[in-house]
């Protein structure tokens, strides 16, 4: 479990002890409105004792959440960071209401003083975001103990916000923890010095954390939905109190079109970099409430380039990984793909193992873990040793490729992306090169890998490399991860593999020449599911025994879907 060291925890009690509530009134001045999209199902799951966090499931019924046995500190902090309060109060009625402030204010007893491992900047912000916008129905009935105990709790948490935001990480932590301490100083009476300067401060994350491109440099499509989440309740906090700084406005237009450039056919987000689809009903109510219609067109949003033809997305990784504090979660995926049809995913990655422990966290980083080329047995970046961020340790990714190429064109016909990578040129002398050509009906895929020592002293390296395995060759597969709903048949005397989908549709696969074509077990990582679900994936394997080696392939829709509902994407 995580837990502060001696020094941290003098550090929190200090500020904690600067932070004393204070002694004149203490009252909501201004009450929001609950902003997060809780689901009622796990909201009554919880309120039976059963809480399914960071993929893991506790039993507890007639305990609260702090007399639970914590099983990792995934789950640890979500459950310190009280988003779920959105869950309970989904389901409505006296037994929820009763649940959440019961279980609110045993928090501030247990831990109110700065015990516990919760007194982090993020979390703090997270828990104080949820206590204040659901403040109307906490304090319907409360007892007047129990509301000295829930007054103090808010005060105490947004004096220690006020002087510990800036310790938070830039990006999604650091949204949090000032999001938190803006409602603290717009609703709390006697707090008003706090709204201005964490507007401000927020202002500045805003215009520094979100890139030209709207983007974070994590490169997370999830952290970047709840990014643009936490700006949206901002700004709109701000506008009911007062006039928004043109910086937030600007950062909101910059992240919305981003967005939708990463959302596929189905609604759900490309999966990259420990991001999964995100949460059902966020993107599309962040995208309806910004009011900003645009899309990021401009070929690369977030280093991913999207194509989207008839109903059919296709979204490539298109630049490094990130590195250093950012990279806790990033992956080894340049040039990997997902691509979807309609409502139904078809190649995807196996997404973030974060939510299934440590092993499958680094295992979902892997290279092998993505719809791309894989050199047997080494991925285009690394995972290094733990590092420290704030209060939290992250094993950062490194050594990632040093030069990565893109290319679009577009034509009658097809859109195409040309994109290199030199991932591997360390290590063996050699570039990959991978062309993907989606048709304009988005019925056809076209796609081309090649692995080859470009210069001389490539071609030095790569003949250390293969000293020991020749005449074998440098073996190396073309993966691509199929999503468990569709059916995949190896077909045509195993010369192709058929995919069917959900809807009905028939996609084939088939390689362009002869060579090694076979369907392997994979998983399915996908956070809120109990453990990984099992998947298969295309492999094609073959070996370099000179200095280049080619292999094209096609997928290619053969049987329509049985009915076309409206996907989840059209109208948003």
């Amino acid at each position: 479990m995580s837990g502060q060291s001696f020094t941290e925890r003098m550090r929190t009690g200090l500020r904690l002890g600067l932070a004393r509530p204070p002694r004149g009134p203490r009252a909501l001045i201004w009450q929001p409105e609950p902003r997060g999209t809780g689901s009622v199902r796990r909201g009554q799951q919880m309120l039976s004792g059963l809480w399914h966090l960071a993929g893991q499931v506790v039993e507890a019924p007639g305990r609260t959440p702090w007399q639970i046995d914590t099983p990792s500190t995934p789950f640890q902090m979500q459950l310190h960071g009280m988003g779920w309060l959105d869950d309970v109060m989904a389901t409505g009625g006296r037994a929820a209401r009763t649940a959440a402030q019961t279980w609110v204010v045993d928090w501030g007893k247990r831990f109110g003083t700065g015990k516990g491992p919760g007194w982090d900047a993020a979390l703090t912000g997270r828990r104080l975001l949820r206590q204040i916008s659901h403040a109307p129905t906490l304090l319907s009935g409360m007892e007047p103990a129990d509301q000295k105990i829930y007054f103090d709790l808010l005060y105490r948490q947004a004096g220690y916000l006020a002087g510990e935001w800036t310790e938070a990480p830039g990006g999604l932590a650091r949204m949090e923890a000032l999001t938190g301490l803006l409602y603290a100083g717009l609703t709390l009476e006697g707090m008003a010095d706090v709204a201005p300067i964490a507007t401000r401060a927020l202002a500045g994350a805003a215009a520094d954390d979100i890139g030209e491109d709207g983007g974070l440099v994590s490169r997370n499509p999830e952290a970047l939905l709840e990014v643009a989440m936490l700006l949206g309740w901002a700004i709109e906090a701000i506008r009911a109190n007062g006039d928004v700084p043109a910086d937030l406005l600007s950062a909101q237009a910059r992240i919305v079109p981003t967005l939708r450039a990463l959302r596929h056919a189905d609604g759900g987000l490309a999966r990259f970099h420990g991001g999964s689809r995100g949460r059902p009903g966020r993107l599309d109510r962040v995208l309806a409430t910004s009011g900003i219609r645009a899309r990021n067109d401009s070929g690369l949003a977030m280093g991913f380039a999207p194509i989207a033809h008839g109903r059919t997305t296709l979204i490539a990784d298109a630049a490094p990984p990130a590195t250093g504090p950012n990279s806790g979660s990033a992956h080894a995926s340049t040039l990997a793909f997902e691509m979807t049809s309609g409502n139904c995913p078809v190649i995807v990655n196996c997404g973030p193992g974060g939510a299934f422990g440590p092993d499958w966290h680094r295992a979902g980083r892997a290279t092998a873990s993505h719809s791309t080329l894989e050199v047997t047995g080494w991925s285009t970046a690394r995972v290094g040793p733990l590092m420290a961020v704030g209060k939290r340790q992250i094993a950062p990714m490194i050594t990632p490729p040093k030069r990565v190429q893109w290319q679009r064109s577009a034509s009658r016909r097809a859109s195409t992306i040309v994109l290199s990578h030199d991932g591997y040129g360390e290590t063996h002398g050699l570039t990959h090169l991978r062309r993907l050509v989606l048709s304009t009906d988005g019925r056809r895929l076209d796609g081309e890998d090649s692995l080859r020592a470009m210069t001389n002293t490539d071609k030095e390296r790569l003949d250390d490399v293969r000293m020991d395995l020749r005449p074998r060759g440098l073996p190396f597969a073309i993966r691509f991860h199929l999503h468990p709903d569709a059916d995949a048949q190896i077909d045509m005397g195993g010369r192709a593999v058929s995919l069917a989908l959900p809807s009905g549709e028939v996609w084939v696969f088939r390689p362009g020449r002869e060579m090694k074509l076979s369907l392997e077990p994979s998983v399915h990582l996908e956070p809120g599911r109990l453990k990984p679900r099992p998947a298969q994936q295309v492999v094609l394997s073959d070996a370099l025994v000179s200095y280049a080696a080619t292999i094209d392939w096609t997928l290619t829709r053969a049987q329509e879907a049985t009915e076309l509902p409206p996907t989840d994407a059209e109208g948003l």
